[in-house]
């Protein structure tokens, strides 16, 4: 067997993905009272009472609203305290990653299944500073991993080193299973409650008729936000001569320097991209495919951008 070296871009590790807490300021992805996010209309907070949770009291200072006044505190002190509320946010943020078979590859800065991790990481890392529940499926070709959603920062390290585990043990040699996606949607259905923010990062090419049926039936009660990951050789062969592959005992050989075959090819990579397309527009859904090809970050804050209704001049 032959063993892939573990480097930088091929494996990763849960001190790495931890490390990505760090990178959680160079992109906006959830909303914070100066900056809004473009994925404002995904993440708003379902409030309680007067739309806020009491935290805590303290001396009051200028400028401080008078109805927020502790007549109790101020009283026992002599000295005027106010009460400080924050938002209590109830929504749970799911993070559905595919850390299967068929992401064990990449051409280009790393394999798919690295992106796939990474880009949870850093959503796992934001959505829990922005005081989210956070929880998750790890998903892959024989087995999931679940973990409920909840505002810890226990719960999302637990996911990540489920996340981390998974992809430790991905290999060239895997069975695949081609209705992993589905039995993934099948159970998300299951658990979450209706008003979840769905987070899906999975292989561009996992998309089926029974997983596409699933991420509707899926939309009906949640919100969803899809990450569809691609490497450059999903959607164009290089012409690079005779190529070989070769998958447990199973030999192939394609001629690369032939039109019709590269043609062919990227005609069922832009097939691949248009379905995804199709379905975001039909379920009205945030559609942010990623790609091994450019730095991660780098490519939410373009679709992020992108995002921004464009004022009129």
């Amino acid at each position: 067997m032959h063993v892939l070296p573990t480097q930088p871009g091929v494996r990763v590790n849960l001190a790495e993905l931890i490390e990505m807490r760090h990178r959680v300021r160079e992109v906006q992805l959830f909303s914070t009272p100066a900056r809004r996010s473009p994925l404002i209309g995904l993440h708003h907070s379902k409030l309680r009472g007067r739309g806020v949770d009491f935290d805590q009291v303290r001396v009051y200072q200028a400028g401080d609203d008078v109805r927020t006044i502790d007549w109790r505190v101020t009283a026992r002190t002599q000295e005027p305290h106010t009460k400080l509320f924050h938002e209590e946010r109830e929504r749970p943020i799911y993070i559905l990653v595919e850390q299967s078979q068929r992401l064990f590859f990449g051409s280009g800065l790393m394999f798919k299944s690295v992106l796939a991790a990474q880009a949870a990481s850093l959503i796992g890392w934001a959505a829990l500073g922005h005081n989210d529940r956070i929880g998750g499926l790890v998903f892959g070709d024989q087995e999931h991993h679940e973990i409920r959603p909840r505002r810890s920062k226990q719960s999302l390290l637990q996911l990540l080193n489920r996340l981390a585990r998974a992809n430790q043990a991905l290999s060239s040699d895997a069975q695949a299973n081609r209705d992993s996606f589905g039995l993934a949607l099948r159970r998300a259905r299951e658990v979450l409650r209706p008003g979840s923010l769905v987070i899906v990062l999975c292989d561009e090419r996992t998309l089926g008729d029974s997983s596409e049926q699933q991420l509707i039936l899926l939309a009906r009660h949640t919100d969803l936000l899809l990450l569809p990951l691609s490497d450059p050789l999903d959607h164009a062969l290089p012409a690079a001569g005779l190529l070989r592959f070769a998958e447990r005992g199973a030999q192939l050989e394609l001629d690369t320097h032939n039109a019709d075959l590269r043609q062919a090819y990227r005609a069922q990579g832009e097939a691949r991209q248009a379905r995804w397309q199709r379905l975001a527009q039909k379920l009205g859904v945030p559609l942010l495919p990623l790609s091994t090809q450019t730095e991660m970050i780098e490519q939410l804050r373009d679709h992020l951008n992108a995002q921004r209704p464009r004022k009129h001049s």
